[in-house]
């Protein structure tokens, strides 16, 4: 099924860029130009279609592993479980991460625009460091770019450049509140490959960080695409892992599990 769904796919994204306009950008020689809108809409119909992403994910349940490298290079792994309930923005959007650690287990939540942790029944502040790395992640992230127009984001063609033998797209993403994220898409199977933003460090200081979200291991879940295994780097240095085991799009699950105690 997914097979015929992937070459239907293909063939949309080829017809979409041989019919969509190219809006005034020139071609270099016998290379077509293609703007920035035609690109990513085209990535969104390899993913899996805006409607049909909109239906298959309108929620979710994620299990896996997630590794966190500190600066000393100890590495502190947990598993966890992702539910997530789908707005109509990344804004409205529900997210509850539970973890299981050796030593504890806790949740972070996000909801109506806030974000709060639970342990043993009891809402907490979450650190900032923590609060930030799971905002950052829901926002820098490859639905970012799928939801574009959703979440009334901005978006650029930067250019066309080769890293490591590898042909790609840079696309630049301005949201609403002015966040920037820029994209590196294969232009051979125009697949997000890594994601690059910067923001103001949790611990203090004044010289923003630089983060790159690397993924990989691509596999089809319920006619979408998904990367199994995300890394991210801050400044070059890798400080955490993730691995799905795990994904279920439609599945059923109280609601109320957003809520948070103290409400």
């Amino acid at each position: 099924m997914f097979r015929l769904f992937s070459a239907l796919a293909t063939s949309c994204v080829l017809l979409f860029l041989l019919v969509a306009p190219t809006k005034g950008l020139p071609a270099s020689g016998g290379d077509k130009t293609y703007t920035a809108e035609q690109i990513v809409e085209s990535v969104i119909l390899v993913y899996g279609t805006r409607p049909g992403l909109e239906h298959i994910r309108r929620n979710g349940v994620e299990h896996g592993k997630l590794t966190r490298i500190n600066a000393e290079g100890n590495a502190e792994e947990s598993n966890y479980e992702r539910r997530f309930v789908r707005g109509e923005s990344l804004e409205k959007d529900k997210i509850r991460l539970d973890q299981k650690m050796p030593t504890m287990e806790y949740s972070l939540i996000y909801g109506g625009g806030k974000i709060w942790g639970v342990i043993n029944g009891a809402a907490f502040t979450p650190r900032q460091d923590a609060a930030a790395n799971f905002l950052s992640q829901h926002l820098h992230s490859i639905d970012s770019l799928l939801r574009y127009k959703e979440c009334g984001a901005t978006i650029t063609l930067i250019g066309k450049e080769q890293q490591k033998g590898l042909d790609l797209y840079v696309i630049d993403l301005v949201d609403k509140e002015k966040r920037k994220t820029k994209y590196y898409v294969s232009a051979r199977t125009l697949r997000i490959l890594w994601l690059e933003y910067e923001e103001a460090p949790s611990t203090g200081g004044t010289t923003p960080v630089k983060y790159t979200r690397r993924f990989l291991d691509y596999r089809p879940v319920q006619q979408t695409l998904v990367p199994y295994h995300t890394v991210l780097l801050e400044d070059g240095r890798q400080t955490q892992e993730t691995r799905i085991l795990t994904v279920t799009y439609g599945a059923k699950f109280d609601e109320s599990i957003f809520k948070s105690p103290e409400a």
